[in-house]
């Protein structure tokens, strides 16, 4: 047993612990809340379900993901596309032939965006606006992209959102993605 030593040293070593550890600085501790690139509602948000988020993914045609992003349950599709679309990113940029999409994102702003890049929008026509054609057996594939949501949803952690920030969320989100990615190279393995 050793001899209790004054206040004073209590004191010093308390006070170099402090320095001794990583932590954030004093009245630091909303740092990570406020970077830059974390959105202001932390991609929460009021919609039919309740408060959540949503999950808007792109995917190959062979169900890959490709690009991800998250945004506030609330939010309408058509409000992040060009910027889901920002996320795709492969080595080779080779354009796809068409992009499917459900009813929300039948907007002439999206149409003119695919068409711009030569992309043909297999996507139907809201009741307010003039039908269109629509390519069923293109649009039929779009199952693959609901497939792969049902596959990432398979993840606890992605199911059930635990993360308090939004860049949390979305890095849960890849790793499940690298996980799908890695089951689709080698489908033996379980892990």
């Amino acid at each position: 047993h050793r001899p209790r030593r004054g206040g004073s040293y209590r004191l010093e070593r308390v006070r170099r612990r402090r320095f001794e550890r990583a932590c954030a600085p004093v009245g630091g501790g909303g740092l990570e809340r406020n970077r830059p690139d974390e959105p202001r509602d932390h991609a929460l948000g009021r919609s039919r379900g309740g408060f959540g988020t949503k999950l808007h993914l792109v995917t190959c045609g062979r169900g890959t993901p490709l690009g991800v992003l998250v945004t506030a349950g609330q939010a309408h599709e058509s409000r992040s596309f060009e910027s889901l679309m920002d996320t795709v990113r492969i080595r080779r940029r080779r354009r796809p032939d068409a992009v499917a999409g459900d009813r929300g994102y039948s907007y002439p702003r999206i149409r003119a965006w695919l068409s711009r890049r030569g992309i043909e929008a297999v996507i139907p026509t809201r009741i307010d606006q003039p039908r269109a054609r629509l390519d069923k057996e293109k649009y039929r594939r779009r199952n693959v992209v609901e497939r792969c949501i049902g596959w990432l949803k398979e993840c606890r952690r992605v199911a059930t959102r635990y993360e308090k920030l939004a860049t949390h969320d979305l890095a849960m989100v890849k790793l499940a993605m690298i996980q799908r990615c890695l089951r689709l190279l080698d489908p033996s393995n379980r892990a």
